[in-house]
């Protein structure tokens, strides 16, 4: 399992998160299930960032809705950290009402689309002051300053918070969303694709904020994206996700430079690069098939699609395990590090 080191114990430990989803035929009764999350294992680091990236179908959707109890796994653990000056852990996925509202407050999250996650029906001050009102029994005087605390910490002016989200930019929305979450006073963030709704030019903004915000608040994050460019920008250490499963882990600027597993290659070669000379000398990796093309054996659920595995027994007949190629870089690839 990917796990924080002892210099940077873990704000959250998911340990063999398991979920399946049943699918209903025409008769109404159950098919055997879709295994979506196998037994997923991986540490967020205090106070860094875990870049988590895969493309659409592997799972990644599922497991933020896991660690969040939003959907309740078949299988596994979600242990966060009640508070930074000791090591209590609370299961995410079995805390009682009284921890599950610790729980609430301790780890928030920022989701992709900025309109849709706001009421829009409720004012700005209403959807940032709700959180105080419910978990700090804040007065309305007092209410009224820490939003207008809040907003200034997220760039936007105090005297909006009368408005309501149709009012605003995409942009402005997002950071609407991040100081509701900050709100609730978290210790960890999940970020799930905050950028990939806004423009180019507001997502560098947004971005740049969630890095200040870091280093300010000393907040720890789960920055879920397809976008492996902003996740180089943010990341501390990267997981790479295939159909459930991560296949490859490791500090982000080890991983860009020598990927270890033929899907994360594949990733790197099909992002483009601002040098225009390195983009043309680049050789780009085509992936045959898609997701649902993989996972039919009891090899490598990858083998399929692998642009290295052809004439290799080894893919098609044993699975491979997350193992340590060297430095606290890991690979579920027989032939990584090789």
């Amino acid at each position: 399992m990917p796990l924080a080191t002892d210099t940077s114990p873990a704000a959250i430990s998911i340990r063999g998160l398991r979920h399946s989803y049943g699918r209903p035929n025409r008769t109404k009764r159950q098919t055997p299930a879709a295994e979506v999350l196998k037994g997923i294992s991986l540490a967020v680091p205090e106070g860094q960032t875990l870049g988590l990236v895969g493309e659409s179908g592997c799972g990644k959707s599922t497991l933020v809705k896991s660690i969040l109890r939003l959907v309740q796994p078949t299988a596994g653990e979600v242990m966060l950290r009640a508070n930074t000056n000791d090591n209590r852990e609370i299961d995410v996925l079995t805390a009682s009402p009284r921890e599950l509202k610790l729980v609430r407050q301790r780890l928030q999250v920022v989701f992709q689309d900025p309109y849709g996650s706001l009421n829009p029906r409720m004012s700005v001050r209403q959807t940032v002051s709700e959180p105080l009102q419910e978990h700090f029994g804040l007065s309305k005087e007092a209410c009224r300053a820490r939003v207008g605390e809040l907003l200034e910490l997220v760039g936007l002016d105090p005297t909006v918070s009368d408005r309501y989200p149709h009012e605003f930019s995409g942009g402005q929305r997002q950071r609407i969303g991040i100081a509701r979450a900050l709100a609730f006073e978290p210790r960890v963030l999940i970020l799930d694709e905050p950028v990939s709704a806004l423009d180019v030019s507001v997502q560098a903004q947004i971005l740049n904020l969630i890095v200040d915000l870091q280093e300010r608040l000393g907040l720890t994050y789960l920055f879920v994206s397809h976008d492996l460019a902003v996740i180089e920008h943010v990341a501390d250490v990267v997981a790479v996700m295939y159909l459930g499963e991560i296949v490859e882990y490791g500090a982000t600027e080890q991983l860009f430079q020598n990927p270890s597993h033929p899907y994360t290659q594949a990733l790197l070669s099909a992002s483009p690069v601002a040098d225009v000379d390195m983009e043309r000398k680049r050789t780009r990796i085509i992936l045959r098939g898609d997701t649902s093309s993989g996972g039919g054996t009891s090899g490598c659920q990858f083998a399929n699609r692998c642009h290295t595995s052809a004439g290799r027994s080894e893919c098609t007949e044993s699975h491979p395990e997350l193992r340590n190629i060297g430095s606290g870089h890991l690979a579920a690839c027989h032939f990584a590090g090789i």
